[in-house]
């Protein structure tokens, strides 16, 4: 005979999976999907002590599992489109032009903006700071700049591209757990990064007029990034076509999937006639990801390549969305169990006791997010757990799945590289040469976004509310959104 959870009962899963992830993931090191697996062990034995049999608990995986397969199709999805978009030399060509707008004389600014828009054409924050942001770094010592200020202005730069970008796997990932849409995800985000993005143009900027006087040519490593992308591809207005198709149905609201694998589609072609790839090679690029032994063009040698060019340019395919799905899976089979078994439910409950306004609900959802950011220093545990706890709350105070989304980007994704023991934090400092703890006061996007939107959920201004019933709202499109 099942029963309802206790308030103990239900807290104690949460509790040993921050625990298991906290010790195994953050101390250890361990793979964090095995620890969910053993999270969700223990919440299968909360759930047989209150009478949730094996076929039940594997109901509501299939439960979960089903309503984020839309979205996972998507991310994978993303992978084919990263793949094709390099091989055809849309991104490079994006890249290059992006590269070409550095000016020394104001190098902290630059650096975000530069950062900024490599991150949103490639999709990865790590790829942006791991090239661009190298060659900024060595602007920076020429001019005699300070070089926390410019590895924070790096750092911010390339995750406002990663949460807005289309091709971001946490910007795919943050819809799926709270359960809205992609693309009105992203415009959502406006609302806090856009005035986060403002906050940080005018700091650096001020921040600029204080540099030391002189210039600094272009680092020779960025002269042979630029010389290598120019010896890969032809550069042809055509390459645009692809990102304009993402535009065009995100104007005109198609459907995701379609859009993305038309575009993909239109890549390809452009890869084969513009740039000779072979056929067996654009397939590849879809599953394997863009490679630059794939380019067979005269004068270019793939095997003298520079390890900066192809860390940034060497990904996409199917293959790179795998780590991604599998945390996701891993998490849903937790989240499936304690939802079947109450668990969730009880907890809403005592949320929505303490929780009275929506301020309220968005404070907590950022705390939760750091908190986990904290425990896992993993930008997708940050989003995918809180994703999973709130998503209901949402729904019980009528208000919009997308900011839940936002709420989970804002506090998830971009605080985990201000984290000195997470990876991203750890890759950042390694690359860029300063410590965590020095840019971090100056990666002012990463900690404005949640106080921005902590202010918004008080003031209700740019929070979507959900006008009737909320099930069938949220499913369907033409849903009545009233924004106050």
């Amino acid at each position: 005979m099942k029963r309802q959870p206790t308030l103990l009962e239900a807290f104690l899963p949460i509790i040993v999976m921050l625990l298991l992830l906290a010790i195994g993931y953050g101390v250890y090191g361990f793979s964090p999907e095995p620890l969910l697996i053993l999270a969700s062990i223990f919440a299968g034995m909360i759930a047989l002590r209150v009478g949730v049999n094996w076929e039940g608990m594997m109901k509501g995986i299939r439960e979960k599992i089903d309503t984020a397969m839309p979205a996972i199709l998507i991310l994978i999805s993303i992978g084919i489109l990263i793949g094709t978009w390099m091989v055809a030399g849309t991104i490079p060509m994006m890249i290059y032009y992006g590269l070409e707008i550095i000016n020394p004389k104001f190098i902290v600014v630059i650096a975000f903006i530069v950062s900024a828009i490599i991150s949103i054409v490639t999709g990865t924050s790590w790829g942006s700071a791991g090239t661009v942001g190298v060659a900024l770094m060595g602007i920076a010592t020429g001019l005699g700049a300070s070089l926390p200020a410019t590895a924070g202005a790096v750092v911010a730069g390339a995750y406002f591209g990663d949460k807005i970008s289309p091709l971001s796997d946490t910007t795919n990932l943050a819809p799926i757990a709270a359960g809205s849409q992609l693309y009105e995800h992203i415009k959502h985000m406006f609302y806090t990064t856009i005035p986060a993005a403002i906050i940080c143009l005018i700091v650096y900027t001020i921040a600029g007029f204080n540099l030391s006087g002189g210039t600094a040519s272009t680092p020779e490593q960025m002269t042979q990034m630029m010389q290598t992308l120019t010896e890969m591809f032809d550069w042809n207005i055509l390459l645009l076509l692809p990102p304009a198709i993402i535009l065009y149905g995100s104007i005109r609201k198609k459907p995701t999937l379609p859009v993305i694998i038309l575009s993909s589609a239109v890549a390809a072609i452009l890869a084969k006639f513009i740039q000779g790839i072979s056929l067996s090679n654009i397939f590849a690029s879809t599953v394997t990801g863009f490679d630059t032994s794939m380019v067979h063009k005269a004068g270019f040698d793939s095997t003298k390549v520079m390890e900066e060019v192809t860390r940034l340019v060497n990904q996409g395919g199917m293959q790179s969305m795998t780590s991604v799905i599998l945390i996701a899976f891993a998490a849903f089979i937790f989240a499936g169990i304690i939802t079947k078994a109450g668990i969730l439910q009880v907890i809403i409950n005592a949320l929505l006791k303490i929780v009275k306004r929506t301020g309220d609900l968005i404070l907590s959802t950022v705390l939760s997010c750091i908190t986990m950011a904290l425990v896992t220093g993993n930008s997708y545990l940050s989003i995918i757990v809180p994703g999973e706890v709130f998503k209901d709350t949402y729904k019980a105070k009528k208000l919009h799945a997308k900011n839940l989304s936002r709420t989970l980007e804002d506090s998830g994704t971009v605080v985990v590289p201000l984290i000195p023991w997470s990876s991203a934090g750890v890759y950042m400092a390694g690359t860029l040469g300063v410590s965590t703890l020095s840019y971090a006061p100056w990666a002012i996007l990463c900690y404005v976004g949640f106080i921005i939107a902590i202010i918004l959920g008080y003031t209700g201004i740019g929070i979507a509310k959900i006008d009737g019933d909320s099930n069938q709202a949220e499913n369907d499109d033409a849903a009545k959104v009233i924004y106050k």
